[in-house]
């Protein structure tokens, strides 16, 4: 897949998730084949950007190209502006955020938000747009509401603006992520624009990204809470989508060697005070990822996990987790 002058190396791609998708998780699932990961949002708010969460937001080093960075704001000017930065700062796609629910994104009438007011999508994309020369992508869902899928219209502005890729989540705003995504709409939308089309939403396996492709005609898939706890998952679409056949799941050595690599890497990003916080979510969502003989143990192992604050020590505990009987030697796929 082309997108502007960047050759993708595969079509399963990874959603910004504010507060996942940070420097070391891109590097990860990269490194497990997938073709295109975007930053979590950074505000388009000036007074903002010299903040620590910001500051770590735009942290591009050592990324494989193309580093795609994804921005959220309401106005066009500071939009522009916010492009601007980035791309001088190492952006070389810049994605925009029509999609977030969050009620602390909409309160202030962006993310998915911004859906309702088409004249201010238009003014927002035609900003962006003209204020860089690397690619724009945009990313929304299928509308407000069950009553306002208004992804069409979205899609048409988008298109007509320059926007050079559009990805969608199969929910409305109010749905957030409750409900089941629904394809429909993305199918209706690749019959009507030329530019390549992204789905999104509740595809958690690789005969699902198969599925959804087929149906949709969309070009690529786009991975978000799978990924969590599974990065892996990138890997096995691929090999779904090239061979038809399953990809062995990995090895728990493998398993406990990958979290291992994540774990010092978020030290590593953040310190070692913050990164044990951050790394907490990450060891439920891995260990969540395997098949316990014992439920119950697995609750223990996390609330003790969460009371540790020393970097080596929880390092260490989690692989002692990993060596457990109580694990199955092959993980869930």
């Amino acid at each position: 897949m082309q997108l502007g002058p960047y050759t993708l190396s595969s079509p399963v791609f990874l959603a910004p998730m504010a507060g996942v998708t940070d420097r070391p998780f891109r590097q990860l699932c990269r490194s497990l084949g997938a073709g295109l990961v975007v930053s979590e949002m950074v505000t388009s708010e000036p007074h903002l950007r010299n903040s620590r969460k910001t500051q770590l937001r735009m942290d591009h080093s050592g990324e494989a190209e193309p580093i795609s960075v994804q921005i959220a704001g309401t106005e066009p000017a500071k939009m522009a502006d916010a492009a601007r930065f980035n791309v001088d700062n190492g952006a070389q796609i810049i994605d925009i955020n029509m999609g977030c629910p969050a009620k602390k994104v909409c309160n202030v009438a962006a993310g998915s938000a911004l859906m309702k007011d088409e004249k201010r999508v238009a003014e927002i994309l035609k900003a962006v747009v003209s204020a860089v020369d690397n690619p724009v992508t945009l990313k929304i869902r299928t509308g407000w509401d069950h009553s306002n899928r208004n992804a069409l219209s979205i899609a048409h502005i988008a298109e007509d603006c320059g926007i050079q890729m559009l990805s969608m989540h199969g929910r409305t705003r109010t749905d957030a992520y409750q409900g089941v995504a629904e394809y429909d709409t993305i199918a209706e939308v690749r019959q009507h624009i030329s530019i390549p089309l992204v789905a999104n939403g509740d595809i958690s396996s690789a005969e699902k990204a198969q599925q959804v492709l087929r149906y949709t005609g969309a070009d690529a898939v786009m991975i978000g809470r799978a990924a969590q706890g599974k990065p892996w998952i990138f890997r096995e679409i691929n090999h779904y989508l090239q061979t038809g056949e399953m990809l062995a799941p990995p090895s728990q050595q493998e398993v406990s060697m990958i979290l291992q690599n994540h774990l010092t890497n978020l030290y590593a990003f953040y310190g070692e005070q913050r990164g044990v916080r951050i790394a907490r979510k990450h060891i439920g969502w891995y260990c969540k990822s395997h098949r316990l003989d014992d439920p119950q143990q697995l609750k223990q192992f996390q609330q003790h996990i969460n009371r540790i604050e020393d970097a080596p020590l929880q390092l260490a505990e989690v692989i002692n987790f990993l060596k457990s009987k109580t694990i199955n030697r092959r993980i869930a796929a």
